[in-house]
């Protein structure tokens, strides 16, 4: 289409995913918030992490890859995200990421209930957050749905972790509704195809691609304007020549 070859391609989508990752460090901080959702969404790299061999056990490169991402609740800003393992080190990574993204002042943050977000938010945000999380109870699969079809949710239960998290709020609804956003435009997170990224660096610049589109250049169904927009952090909708360019 292009009349390009494809490597060239891939390396200008990798160069804009390293400027849309500058971008959005250097404007998405210091930003007022009143409630935050967390959440991961699972990807893989090169194969899954049960199809690794032996010998390919402590790599680190291929297998499984989870992208944290924070959503501000009110103006849908994705205020942080990490690629990484679903680890402790991850967790820490992604909640320090957050503090600086977010304005010094109080406000609310909802987490599903992986543990390593306790002590990551205690050490990084206790100062400034109240904390909950929502554990979910999953039935057991039905005979046929273990492989493609996730089980069904019998029971989501808000636990106050840090401070006095208001239980009405406690909620992850936006940042699942994000996770979905995910899989439907960015193709290396289509599920059951051979689209999936060769490379660690490749699947981390379309991220960044994609949360710089998203914040900057996307128009919201329901706010009628962007995310960034709506957080005060832009006065109009940007083109992707100018999300670029910036």
């Amino acid at each position: 289409m292009t009349g390009l070859h494809r490597d060239t391609v891939l390396r200008l989508l990798v160069l804009a995913g390293q400027r849309c990752e500058v971008l959005m460090g250097r404007v998405i901080r210091n930003v007022p918030v009143k409630d935050v959702q967390c959440d991961e969404i699972w990807g893989f790299v090169q194969k899954k992490e049960g199809h690794k061999w032996p010998e390919e056990a402590r790599d680190e490169s291929i297998g499984d890859a989870y992208c944290f991402v924070a959503i501000e609740r009110h103006s849908k800003l994705v205020l942080n995200f990490a690629l990484g393992r679903r680890n402790q080190a991850t967790t820490d990574a992604f909640i320090e990421g957050l503090r600086l993204a977010t304005a010094p002042q109080w406000f609310q943050i909802t987490t599903d209930g992986f543990a390593p977000y306790i002590p990551a938010i205690d050490a990084t945000l206790s100062d400034r957050v109240d904390y909950g999380m929502l554990i979910k109870v999953y039935a057991s699969p039905r005979e046929g749905e273990a492989r493609y079809s996730p089980p069904d949710v019998v029971d989501a239960i808000p636990k106050p972790i840090l401070g006095t998290p208001d239980r009405k709020r406690i909620c992850t609804s936006h940042v699942e509704r994000q996770n979905l956003t995910m899989r439907m435009q960015i193709r290396r997170l289509t599920r059951l195809t051979n689209a999936f990224s060769k490379k660690w660096e490749n699947l981390w610049a379309a991220l960044c691609l994609h949360f710089g589109w998203y914040n900057f250049c996307r128009v919201h169904r329901t706010l009628r304007v962007t995310p960034a927009m709506q957080a005060g952090i832009a006065d109009h909708v940007w083109d992707i020549q100018e999300l670029l360019a910036r």
